[in-house]
């Protein structure tokens, strides 16, 4: 058993459970919060949505230790909350729950938006309510309760960042600690902004910058620059030649040359045990004149219905006659049950750490190495150092542990 300590609803609570113990299991069987549903004790449905210092996130996907010094809102916990209030009002007013097992997480999640955001169109709200799912409403009670408050004056502007919606900040699973009392320690408890220009260095001596990262009508936007030791005659002819671009990029499969502009194929990702595969189609254009190149697609993922929009676009400057700066935007949305993943920070930097992969990969065809299956092998301990908050969910998903009952 671990010993920590935890503020639940503004109470100090000191307890010692299993290590695997989730927040969700913890709130229910120990402190007798019930009003914290279960539903697919994956993350994915939403009923299980606390607040975790402030940010959403998934508790049945979030180890109670890791919350050790850490402050949980339940849905009890905001009954005199003014703006859960006329959530709650507008959702009965307009029918927007029936069953109710739903409607804590749904209400939390609809604070947080209305948090977030001012001048909400119906079509912004679906969006960001996207990874709440219910079986009952059909969702439109939902989105005008939401509409309805959104227009009140009582909604004057954001009220606090809430970016989180994966497990709790904490250690990740890939550190060791060897101490209880080292899990609430402000350290363990730090999460980096995925907003924050850091450099990066590669195993091969390129550094990769985050130059900027933005969120704009649900689509994310990353801009990351790095250069490559070799002249831009030298690295045009591999950028500007598809098929070779995406064999430089991990997850994507064409399904063959590009016909006149259109192009379609896989884009793969792994986390954890989902591994949700996109069937995209799309476009390809390159510009030798701006030394420049785009493909845009949408994909959707069969198994999870989720679907993606995604934008990559390169463009090479000439330093001098052994360097070239290339510049890297990548701009994503996803609507669906994944949603929720999209607007998380550690997908942020998922995302984001593409480029460094991608750089690693074209230095390395470029400098005659054994290409990109071998950079992804020299990478890959990079890749988990620096990808701890995915590492803690993917040791979260892994949990196994059957349940005895609600």
């Amino acid at each position: 058993m671990r010993p920590f300590e935890v503020t639940v609803n503004g109470r100090l609570h000191r307890a010692a459970v299993s290590p695997r113990t989730s927040l969700a299991d913890f709130l229910r069987d120990d402190i007798g919060l019930t009003g914290t549903h279960l539903g697919c004790e994956h993350g994915i449905c939403g009923a299980c949505t606390v607040l975790i210092n402030g940010q959403i996130s998934r508790s049945c996907i979030t180890y109670a230790v890791t919350c050790a010094g850490a402050t949980v809102e339940t849905i009890e916990g905001l009954d005199d909350d003014p703006l859960m209030g006329e959530l709650r009002r507008t959702f009965s007013e307009e029918h927007a729950l029936q069953c109710g097992y739903c409607t804590p997480g749904m209400l939390i999640t609809a604070r947080d938006v209305l948090s977030r955001h001012t001048d909400l169109t119906q079509a912004q709200i679906r969006r960001e309510m996207s990874g709440n799912l219910c079986r009952c409403t059909g969702y439109r009670g939902i989105v005008r309760a939401i509409a309805r408050v959104a227009a009140q004056p009582l909604v004057s502007g954001p009220q606090q960042n809430t970016v989180g919606l994966g497990p709790a900040p904490g250690p990740g699973a890939c550190e060791t600690r060897s101490t209880p009392e080292a899990i609430g320690t402000p350290q363990g408890l730090a999460t980096p902004s995925p907003t924050t220009p850091v450099p990066v260095g590669l195993p091969s001596g390129i550094t990769v910058s985050v130059r900027d990262v933005r969120e704009s009508d649900g689509w994310v936007t990353i801009e990351q620059v790095f250069t490559l030791p070799h002249p831009r005659t030298t690295v045009w002819p591999l950028l500007s030649d598809l098929e070779k671009t995406c064999a430089a990029l991990p997850g994507i499969e064409l399904d063959g040359p590009p016909v006149d502009g259109a192009v379609s194929g896989k884009a793969s990702i792994k986390l954890g045990p989902i591994r949700p595969v996109f069937a995209f189609s799309g476009t390809y254009a390159v510009d030798d004149r701006s030394y420049s190149s785009t493909i845009e697609g949408v994909g959707t993922d069969r198994r999870s219905h989720s679907r993606a929009k995604a934008r990559i676009q390169n463009r090479l400057f000439d330093l001098d006659e052994e360097n070239t700066r290339v510049e890297v935007e990548i701009a994503y949305t996803i609507a669906g049950p994944l949603a929720q993943f999209g607007r998380s920070g550690f997908v942020r930097n998922l995302v984001g750490r593409l480029a460094t992969t991608f750089a690693h990969n074209v230095n390395a065809a470029l400098s005659g190495e054994s290409g990109s299956a071998a950079a992804l092998a020299q990478s890959q301990g990079w890749w988990k150092k620096w990808l701890a908050p995915l590492c803690r969910l993917i040791a979260a998903f892994n949990r196994r542990r059957p349940r005895q009952g609600d």
